[in-house]
């Protein structure tokens, strides 16, 4: 617990991870940078897929749209959480020589949007008028 509240800390002061081990090269920080990009651009997808689930299905049952959407939103938030978090995990892991931390994240979160592409399968297929 106090591992992840000193990387909560990190999120908002960065320029404190150059206090840990040696710099490492430049690309490899760019390319973890792009990693953060890429999961906010999925975070934000996520996101956007919410809220066009709740305003543009009204033909939809409201219990199904309420649900599929605050799942891809609940998941939009939880990817950039987790953006923030990855990045400032491999950088300090970088900085120190140590291996990449690995996470079950992004399993968790394709199985989150298979789960909603099943649901969506489902309504599609019975039809949205509840």
């Amino acid at each position: 617990m106090i591992e992840f509240a000193r990387n909560v800390r990190l999120w908002f002061a960065p320029q404190q991870i150059r206090q840990e081990g040696s710099t490492p090269d430049y690309r490899f920080s760019l390319a973890n940078e792009r990693t953060f990009l890429a999961w906010v651009r999925t975070a934000l997808a996520l996101i956007g897929g919410g809220f066009a689930v709740d305003q543009f299905l009204p033909g939809l049952a409201r219990a199904w749209r309420v649900g599929l959407a605050l799942a891809l939103l609940a998941a939009g938030v939880l990817c950039s959480l987790r953006a923030v978090s990855h990045w400032i995990r491999c950088e300090r892991a970088m900085r120190r020589g140590e291996d990449l931390p690995v996470s079950r994240f992004p399993a968790l979160l394709g199985l989150v949007v298979a789960l909603v592409a099943l649901a969506m399968v489902v309504v599609v297929l019975v039809g949205w008028d509840g």
